[in-house]
């Protein structure tokens, strides 16, 4: 008799991204004339710049030279790479990693769900809500908690509330975590962590022994020089965090799949002897064991990323995006929403109006003005009354989807 894992039964719903998928396609058949404009998934919308594609095309070419050909890379990344993250994400601006600490991967929700494995089940996880679907999922997956509860909750997670009253900002937890999810600009909210709310997060983790995951995604988009990139800016945090970042919002690989973990040397766990080990070996045994490497054009093209003109393009995409945020910021504000993020952040979140729930509001939008966006209960319990719209789309859409908002019937 072959037996399933039966904490899969213990998720209520489908992920979040795909059920919203369904209700558009379900629209779409149902009303192939209309021109639907997707602001939902947070799925990039401009090519790759012609740096970046050069360099995987080159990629590509030293594939099809027996002198120049690459078969099985370092499961770890190219050192090519690995050093051009460990320079321009880090030293230069003043944080020691060294490129040994750098584990490239195909994408951060890939290694923000498999994390996981390499920690015991007894551990008592802290995340956010709202927040990104896949820590609580990948939670509930790995047999860390109890049922789901009514209010949305499930047994054994350190739930930490986002709401208006702290300003979208997790307070401290007053039952203890071993690991803590922290995300940073945040998704959903667009919320963006101060040094010194990052420091007390950090003083927080060395005095429980805890450790912070903290997903910095979409650190290109900070333009605040006082807000952090990394959380290795803050003094400690060497010694209690694992970083995760990637290349798909930065440079649009979202089809192409690359990113990276950073593991630093003095990060330790214990066994149940309370015996301090070293996280990083126990990481490198995980993904080389399940893991075979990016793709030598695809890492080829990340390093692109670092070169000078690369650097030039890569800010110029951040800039499209900025704007289209600020377009919605400033469009939906005008439209009377209450309005957060969409500064140093990709993500806009609105409040709906009229009380009504996010897949009311979500329903409502796809109607009667063809707009997707994403319902803020999909990020959880405290995402309820909330909507997510992503700036990451054609600027001509953006404007279109703004006036027809603006026009929306109550």
């Amino acid at each position: 008799m072959a037996f399933i894992n039966e904490n899969y039964l213990k998720l209520k719903a489908g992920y979040l991204f795909p059920e919203i998928g369904r209700r558009v396609r379900e629209f779409a058949a149902a009303y192939p004339d209309k021109d639907i404009i997707r602001m939902g998934i947070g799925d990039v919308t401009q090519p790759l710049t012609p740096t970046i594609l050069k360099a995987f095309h080159d990629g590509v070419e030293e594939l099809g030279n027996k002198n120049t050909f690459k078969g099985y890379g370092p499961e770890q990344g190219y050192d090519f790479l690995r050093e051009a993250i460990a320079l321009n994400d880090y030293q230069q601006r003043g944080v020691e990693i060294s490129a040994d600490e750098i584990f490239v991967s195909d994408g951060s929700k890939c290694d923000t769900g498999n994390i996981q494995e390499i920690f015991g089940d007894k551990n008592i996880i802290a995340i956010c809500d709202p927040v990104y679907p896949v820590y609580a999922d990948t939670t509930v997956m790995s047999g860390k908690t109890g049922e789901c509860q009514s209010n949305g909750y499930f047994d054994n997670i350190v739930y930490m509330p986002c709401n208006e009253a702290n300003g979208f900002i997790p307070e401290l937890p007053v039952t203890r975590p071993d690991l803590i999810f922290l995300c940073f600009p945040n998704n959903p909210t667009g919320t963006v962590a101060t040094r010194a709310i990052l420091k007390t997060w950090v003083d927080y983790a060395i005095a429980n022994k805890s450790i912070i995951l903290y997903d910095a995604a979409y650190e290109a988009y900070i333009t605040d020089d006082s807000i952090p990139h990394s959380i290795f800016e803050i003094e400690g945090a060497r010694n209690v965090a694992i970083e995760f970042r990637s290349f798909s919002k930065t440079a649009g690989f979202t089809g192409t799949r690359c990113a990276f973990t950073v593991i630093p040397n003095e990060l330790f766990a214990y066994d149940e002897q309370g015996n301090q080990v070293a996280v990083k070996p126990l990481w490198m045994r995980r993904h080389t064991t399940k893991f075979n490497g990016v793709s030598y054009p695809v890492q080829k093209a990340a390093a692109a990323i670092y070169s000078d003109e690369g650097k030039k393009e890569i800010k110029g995409l951040i800039r499209y995006y900025l704007e289209n945020a600020r377009l919605i910021r400033e469009s939906l504000t005008e439209a009377g929403y209450t309005v957060f993020g969409g500064i140093n952040a990709p993500y806009v979140w609105v409040k709906t109006k009229n009380n009504l729930t996010s897949w009311e509001f979500f329903d409502k939008l796809l109607n009667e003005t063809n707009v997707v966006g994403t319902p803020g209960s999909g990020f959880g319990p405290s995402g309820e009354g909330y909507f997510r719209f992503s700036a990451f789309a054609d600027r001509d859409k953006v404007i279109k989807a703004m006036e027809r908002i603006k026009n929306i019937s109550y």
